[in-house]
């Protein structure tokens, strides 16, 4: 399935129906007077998050959503039916962005959000309604009320409590790899990422989910490489964990590209709390490994971590200082299948 986390819709609600002028008309009866129904309510559209989805390709190939127009009135004081309201679904973590694509008009975080983006047209009222003691033949009606038309913009922000940040080839695909059942392409070439990965990552007995991304380069905020834009995907993260190749050139030069990066996007990421790890150290020896570190922690201030994806060396001890980084709410408990089954087993009642 193709990723797409940026789309831009045109709805339209219903309008609704006219008011009917109709007078009661039967045999044997002289003043029937007016009897001319009410018009439908016009469709509404609405947003809903649902289960099952992480892009919003659907609308790549439809953008256009028109809801029913409610039915006009008619004789003997029948209401005409209302329009069939149009539901668009859409992955939880989806913002509702307005035309300038800057206004927020919702942000759906949660499993089975729904929101009213159109609401649909009133229907009119018929000649019923205008009777009075001294209009007692009305020959007028209302006009349905016109629907709303609007443009609005979609995008999808991943739901995520731990992201990957760093150039390309910094070995975050790798890590996602080590240590969840995610399976990120993998290769010797910069920007093999090419869409962000979820994966959850399990250390102790709790859970959390961690996002992938794209890797930065210089002047990414300026359009250079892939751009920053997917950085959007690990803004609701709790913390970032920035990896930082140990065999390049300029380590401390790495690490402020990508600080500084995050500074030119915004959104108060250069303000998460951020975990800072020399990966692919086995390729380095002890002393030259630790001469590394003291560098980048003299000139920036940091403290630096250990890790290499490939052997798993200080892999364990960079998801626990990850796990404490993160609210103990969005931690979820290792589900341990074979020993959920045998206690349930054991407390459920003997059954034949």
């Amino acid at each position: 399935m193709k990723f797409l986390d940026l789309a831009k819709v045109y709805i339209r609600s219903g309008s609704g129906g006219g008011g009917a002028v109709s007078f009661r008309r039967e045999k044997y009866i002289e003043y029937g007077g007016p009897d001319g129904g009410d018009g439908g309510r016009g469709g509404s559209v609405f947003v809903e998050t649902v289960d099952g989805l992480n892009t919003l390709i659907d609308f790549r190939y439809q953008q256009h959503f028109f809801a029913d127009n409610g039915r006009p009135g008619m004789g003997r004081q029948r209401t005409g039916a209302d329009g069939d309201d149009i539901v668009l679904r859409v992955p939880v973590g989806t913002e509702i962005l307005d035309e300038d694509g800057e206004t927020v008009i919702a942000d759906m975080t949660e499993l089975g959000t729904r929101v009213e983006l159109a609401r649909g047209g009133n229907g009119g009222w018929g000649n019923l309604r205008f009777k009075t003691s001294t209009n007692q033949a009305p020959r007028r009606a209302n006009a349905g009320q016109e629907g709303v038309e609007r443009t609005i913009w979609l995008r999808l922000k991943l739901i995520a409590d731990a992201g990957l940040v760093g150039l390309p080839n910094a070995g975050k695909s790798t890590f996602l790899a080590a240590t969840s059942n995610a399976r990120p392409k993998i290769a010797d070439y910069p920007f093999t990422t090419l869409i962000p990965n979820l994966g959850v990552v399990g250390v102790d007995d709790v859970e959390f989910v961690v996002a992938d991304i794209p890797g930065l380069i210089e002047g990414a905020s300026e359009g250079r490489g892939l751009g920053d834009t997917f950085l959007g995907h690990v803004e609701r993260c709790a913390v970032l964990l920035h990896l930082i190749d140990a065999n390049a050139d300029d380590v401390v030069e790495d690490y402020r590209t990508i600080v500084e990066e995050l500074e030119a996007y915004g959104e108060g990421l250069a303000d998460k709390q951020r975990i800072t790890v020399l990966n692919k150290v086995d390729a380095l020896d002890d002393e030259l490994r630790e001469m590394i570190r003291d560098e980048l922690e003299q000139a920036t201030g940091v403290r630096a971590m250990l890790m290499s994806g490939v052997s798993g060396e200080g892999v364990e001890q960079v998801l626990r200082a990850l796990r404490d980084r993160i609210d103990a709410s969005r931690l979820r408990r290792k589900v341990d299948e074979a020993g959920d089954d045998a206690e349930e087993q054991e407390d459920a009642p003997w059954q034949p």
